[in-house]
């Protein structure tokens, strides 16, 4: 997908937001995974602190009493990480009993610490414990009036809160990276289904511009209906505009036609007078003039209709045959190398006028042979695209490079005793113009000069 395409544009969007969306939805629930195993951590905690106030507050009990392991047996290894204390703090010497697991070590006052009572009476919190490691540790002041005041602290190893967090965060961004990737493709699949239907629209205008169809056909969605009427309107519109400047051009040769004939044959009347003699030769190089110009103004006018396509052999056979018999006379043999694939994109009739003034000049000056191949070609970019290259040879004498540049200007001969009023080669260029093609000049292999028209293909 190129980066200017909509495609890519649909496609780029939506993967940010999908990061998005699973980057702050991955956060949110390691962050509640988190909360709920430190909840559950915690009540875990507060059970055994329970169950230590419990032992303190039971009157009977001796002072020396040694408390169970309450039902831990972590509390009775050594440095284990799970710690229980019991400190009396109404006495000048505080009476401190703990857990065996905490051998002669002590743990911290959370109290010193800063932190703050909660709504139950406890205070939470972590501390490193003996050994350097991260505790969870849970306290309660206990004051049981003429029995003592307490501070009860029961703490567990926060390795365990710290891996069951990791492993989650693990597995969730496992899962999250495949439903990326699978949330991706989904987006991929969407937007080439989605934007099918343009791309069914431009391969329908494709179709159209190389002849293959003359309307955009079939059902299209709602948001792209009015595309394609509209587009078929505009299709519809052209060949119209078309039709009425071809009546135009005709109506408009026909009205000037009459008055240059009169003209001539008034002029025709008067031959021995030097001025009427002027006026016929000003009236030929009009009519001359205008013939051209109006042929262009048709060719310009078939050229802008759309999806016009010409089978090339068929055509180029006809004209062969015709100028063989033209010039059979002279005993000049025309022979054709024909692509049968070749396609035109334009009318048959220009192709027949380009192709047959450059045949005919062809026979006018070669001695016994022209050859015409047809060739199909496709440009590299910036300038891709199916092109036509027809080349006719000739066996004359060929032309120098002035002469080549003289007989591309229009009404321009080298040779009066040739038939023909000169404009032959200049409407062909012209026309190959309008079609965005070219004529040049080079040196046959056969011995005389070579015509190359590069003509758009279909």
């Amino acid at each position: 997908m190129r980066a200017s395409s909509l495609a890519t544009r649909l496609f780029l969007s939506a993967t940010a937001w999908l990061v998005v969306i699973l980057a702050i939805t991955g956060v949110v629930l390691s962050s509640v995974y988190k909360n709920a195993t430190e909840r559950a951590f915690d009540r875990r905690l507060n059970l055994y602190l329970r169950t230590l106030i419990a032992e303190v507050a039971t009157p009977d009990e001796p002072p020396d009493h040694q408390f169970q392991s309450l039902g831990e047996p972590l509390f009775e290894l050594p440095l284990s990480g799970w710690y229980w204390q019991i400190a009396r703090t109404d006495t000048e010497k505080p009476e401190v009993r703990s857990s065996r697991s905490l051998w002669d070590k002590k743990l911290p006052k959370l109290e010193e610490q800063g932190t703050e009572l909660t709504a139950a009476g406890i205070r939470i919190a972590y501390v490193d414990g003996p050994e350097g490691q991260t505790l969870r540790m849970v306290e309660r002041p206990v004051d049981l009036g003429a029995d003592g005041k307490y501070l009860v602290s029961v703490a567990g190893d926060a390795s365990e809160i710290f891996d069951e967090t990791r492993s989650f965060d693990y597995y969730l961004g496992g899962t999250f990276t495949a439903l990326g990737v699978v949330l991706l493709l989904t987006t991929v699949f969407q937007v080439r289904f989605g934007l099918a239907p343009l791309k069914r629209i431009s391969e329908a205008i494709a179709d159209i511009r190389s002849g293959r169809a003359e309307r955009l056909e079939g059902e299209f969605p709602v948001e792209i209906a009015p595309l394609a009427r509209e587009t078929n309107a505009l299709i519809d519109a052209n060949r119209e505009i078309v039709e009425r400047a071809r009546t135009h051009v005709g109506n408009l040769a026909h009205a000037i036609k009459t008055p240059l004939s009169v003209i001539v044959n008034e002029a025709g009347a008067h031959a021995a007078d030097p001025f009427a003699s002027k006026v016929m030769e000003q009236a030929e190089v009009m009519r001359d003039q205008v013939a051209h110009h109006l042929e262009r103004a048709r060719i310009a006018a078939r050229v802008s209709i759309v999806g016009t396509v010409t089978e090339v052999a068929p055509a180029i056979e006809a004209l062969r045959r015709t100028m063989e018999k033209i010039h059979r006379d002279r005993g000049v043999v025309v022979e054709a190398k024909l692509d049968p694939a070749a396609k035109f994109r334009g009318e048959r009739q220009d192709l027949e006028e380009m192709v047959g003034n450059l045949v005919d000049n062809a026979c006018k000056w070669a001695t016994s042979r022209v050859f015409i191949e047809v060739l199909s070609e496709t440009r590299p970019p910036p300038a891709g695209g199916p092109r036509l290259c027809i080349i006719v040879d000739d066996d004359g004498r060929g032309l120098s490079e002035a002469e080549r540049a003289q007989v591309l200007r229009r009404g321009q001969r080298l040779d009066e005793s040739k038939p023909g009023s000169g404009l032959g080669l200049s409407i062909v260029v012209d026309l190959a113009s309008l079609y965005g093609g070219s004529l040049s000049f080079g040196t046959a292999p056969i011995g005389g000069l070579r015509a190359e028209l590069v003509l758009p293909a279909a």
